[in-house]
């Protein structure tokens, strides 16, 4: 199976999942967001992220950099609830 077929099932299953009242919601955030000019700002596949420091789960400051030193970086984003 295909990302693209996976990531079509997944939206069929949610789509029986989740009352209309709340995909209406979600797919007005999601317009939003495309509105917004957001998608022209993001970083693309195969570009190199800009350099950052964030802090960790300890409320240290860590910065990519000193991540990359160490090896590569994988990063991971959690959108929230809606």
């Amino acid at each position: 199976m295909t990302l693209a077929e996976k990531l079509e099932a997944t939206r069929t299953a949610s789509a029986g999942r989740i009352p209309p009242d709340r995909q209406a919601i979600m797919h007005r955030a999601t317009e939003d967001l495309r509105s917004s000019g957001a998608m022209e700002r993001i970083v693309k596949v195969d570009q190199t992220a800009p350099s950052f420091e964030l802090a960790n789960h300890d409320g240290r400051r860590v910065s990519s950099g000193d991540l990359l030193a160490a090896g590569p970086l994988v990063l991971s984003f959690f959108r929230g609830s809606w």
